[in-house]
């Protein structure tokens, strides 16, 4: 299931939005302001984001341009009320995918999101295939990983634990969002399956390294990150 992630301040048009792309297999969530997706972005992973121009907070230009900073490759679909040549520039600029103007037809916003996710995952097969992160390697055809040129045997689950990571780079994912990606289950706060699996992943990874990549967020989750 994709992630969205919604910035919208008029919560009528939020409300729309969510239940219709809910009801078409997509995961919203909502941001009610600029400060509010700042947050979301720094912990959770999306696969999109649709972001109002007009917000009370943040100039919806300049938190484009802040969260193009942050992720190159995330796409980002631009909703306003201004229809001019000049705010579409300024929107694309700033590091928009695409541009809807209010009002929409539902099924337009759909196809356009359809298009972006498609788009964004027409890499090529070496780039889709390969995940690297400082001198740790993940190799997704052959379901292989390496830390500078030595091999790292992993079990399934560490696998996958490794290439949500990977992903991920330089992002605090929660606790929830591993069980969810790599467990497909909600996470049980009485457990700390979570913690013992990272634990794991990490002393295979550090082996022989003289560098950590994984590292705890104190009450959030963990990131990996080089020091």
């Amino acid at each position: 299931m994709n992630r969205i992630c919604l910035v919208e301040d008029e919560e009528k048009v939020a409300a729309f939005i969510s239940k219709g792309l809910q009801e078409h297999d997509y995961d919203v969530t909502h941001a009610l302001d600029g400060f509010a997706a700042i947050d979301l972005l720094s912990g959770h992973a999306f696969d999109l984001i649709i972001l109002d121009l007009m917000l009370p907070d943040i100039n919806g230009i300049d938190l484009c341009r802040r969260i193009r900073r942050d992720n190159k490759q995330l796409p980002i679909l631009m909703l306003t009320a201004l229809d001019r040549v000049d705010d579409k520039v300024n929107g694309l600029q700033a590091g928009a995918d695409d541009y809807l103007v209010k009002p929409f037809h539902f099924n337009e916003l759909l196809a356009r999101i359809s298009a972006l996710l498609r788009r964004s995952r027409q890499e090529t097969p070496q780039e889709e295939g390969l995940l690297t992160f400082s001198d740790l390697k993940l190799n997704t055809f052959t379901k292989t990983a390496e830390r500078a040129g030595t091999e790292i045997t992993l079990t399934t689950k560490e696998y996958h634990l490794l290439e949500l990571f990977l992903r991920n780079p330089n992002k605090t994912l929660s606790r929830d969002y591993i069980a969810e990606k790599v467990w497909d289950i909600q996470f049980d706060t009485g457990t700390n399956f979570i913690d013992v699996y990272v634990n794991y992943l990490r002393k295979k990874i550090e082996k022989g390294a003289q560098s950590k990549l994984i590292h705890t967020v104190i009450g959030m989750g963990y990131i990996l990150k080089e020091k």
